[in-house]
C-alpha cells in the first residue's frame, strides 16, 4: 500500500490522462510520479502510450489493466494502462495521431472514473486545434466530459481554483464583445448553482459563500455604465437567494480580489474567462487547478496547456499537475465522507 495521506479515504486510484504526446502532459505526469512522497500524491494510474512517456523520461512503468492495480504498483514504477498510439509522437511535434490518442486516452479516463474502477479523473492538457482537426465538436475537455456523463453543459461550471482563491467564469471561450448579449439571468443563475453545489460537495462546505462580480466598471453605476448589472445579474443574485444561498454582488471587479476581500467569500462568480482567469494566475500561477462542477464524478486538470515550445526539454514545471492530482483525491474523498455520513 503506497505511503499516502488519502490512502485511507480515496481508496481508489486517480485515473490521469495524459492529454497530447507532444506536450508536456507526459513529462508532468511522470515527473509527478518522481516526487509522489514530496508532492503528498495519492496513488494515480496514468492513461496512454507508454512511448509518449519513454521519450520524456527514463524512469520505471508498471503496466496494469485495471487502476485498482496502481495501488500495489505504485512504489514499483509508475502505473499506466496501455492507449496504443497509431504511430510514434515527437515531443514538440503535434499530429493528428496524437490529437486520436489524446482523445482515446481521455474517454477511457472518463470511462473508467464513471465505472467506479477510478476515483477521480484528472486530464493532461490537450490542442483544441488539433482536436479540432479530428472532428472534435465541443469547446473544450469539460463539455465532452459533461456530454459522456449525460449532463447538459449549461449545468456545469468551471471553477478555476488555487491555494487563497476560487473562480467561476459565467462565459467562457468566447470572444469578448460577444459576452454582454450571452449572459442573461438563467444563465448566471446556473452557474452560480453549479458553484455553490460544488463548494459543498467537491469541498465539504456546508453553507458556501458566492460572492458575484460585475460586468462592467462599478457595477455600472445604476446603469450610467451599462445595464448588465440591473438586467441580468442583480435578478440572478435574488433568485439565488431566494432559494437560501448566501451570494453577494454585483461587485466592482477591481475591488474583489485582495487578501482582505477574498475573506469573505468562498468562490467568486465572474462574468467572462479573463475576469476570472487573471486573478487566479496572478495570485497561483503554478498551483491553479481546473475543477468541473455539476458533474456525477470528480474532474480536475491542471490550468495550463500542452506547452510544445517546451515539449521534451525536461523544463516542465509539475507543480499544477499535482495540485490538479491533490484537489482531485480531496474532493473524491469529500464526496465519499458525504455519502457515508447520509447512509
Amino acid at each position: 500500500m503506497a505511503s499516502s495521506a488519502f490512502a485511507s479515504i480515496a481508496p481508489r486510484p486517480l485515473a490521469v490522462s495524459i492529454g497530447d504526446p507532444a506536450g508536456i502532459g507526459p513529462e508532468i505526469v511522470a515527473k509527478c510520479w518522481d516526487n509522489r512522497d514530496r508532492f503528498g500524491l495519492p496513488p494515480f494510474v496514468a492513461v496512454g502510450d507508454p512511448g509518449a512517456i519513454e521519450q520524456v523520461w527514463d524512469g520505471p512503468l508498471a503496466v496494469v489493466g485495471d487502476p485498482r492495480e496502481a495501488d500495489s504498483a505504485f512504489d514499483i514504477g509508475l502505473p499506466i494502462i496501455v492507449v496504443a498510439a497509431a504511430e510514434p509522437a515527437a515531443p514538440g511535434q503535434p499530429s493528428v495521431a496524437g490529437a486520436h490518442l489524446a482523445l482515446d486516452a481521455l474517454e477511457l479516463a472518463i470511462g473508467l472514473t464513471r465505472s467506479g474502477t477510478a476515483s477521480a479523473v484528472v486530464t493532461g492538457p490537450v490542442s483544441k486545434e488539433q482536436l479540432y482537426s479530428i472532428g472534435f465538436s465541443h469547446p473544450g475537455q469539460t463539455e465532452f466530459i459533461a456530454e459522456r456523463c449525460g449532463v447538459a453543459s449549461a449545468n456545469v461550471a468551471m471553477m478555476l481554483a488555487g491555494p487563497s482563491l476560487r473562480t467561476v467564469p459565467v462565459t467562457i471561450h468566447v470572444p469578448f464583445a460577444r459576452v454582454p448579449e450571452m449572459l442573461s439571468a438563467a444563465l448566471i443563475e446556473a452557474r452560480g448553482r453549479a458553484a455553490l453545489r460544488g463548494l459543498q460537495r467537491n469541498f465539504g462546505i456546508a453553507q458556501p459563500r458566492l460572492a458575484v462580480a460585475a460586468l462592467n466598471p462599478h457595477a455600472g453605476e445604476g446603469g450610467m455604465i451599462g445595464r448588465e448589472e440591473i438586467d441580468h445579474i442583480e435578478p440572478a443574485i435574488a433568485a439565488l437567494r431566494a432559494e437560501g444561498w448566501h451570494v453577494t454582488g454585483p461587485h466592482s471587479a477591481d475591488s474583489m480580489f485582495h487578501a482582505a476581500a477574498r475573506a469573505n467569500y468562498d468562490a467568486a462568480l465572474c462574468m467572462y474567462h479573463d475576469q476570472a482567469l487573471i486573478p487566479l494566475k496572478a495570485l497561483h500561477f503554478e498551483e491553479g487547478v481546473n475543477i468541473t462542477l455539476g458533474l456525477p464524478i470528480v474532474r480536475t486538470s491542471p490550468d495550463h496547456g500542452t506547452a510544445f515550445d517546451i515539449a521534451g526539454s525536461d523544463r516542465a514545471d509539475p507543480r499544477a499537475m499535482a495540485a490538479a492530482m491533490r484537489a482531485a483525491a480531496s474532493a473524491a474523498a469529500a464526496r465519499l465522507n458525504a455519502c457515508s455520513q447520509a447512509a
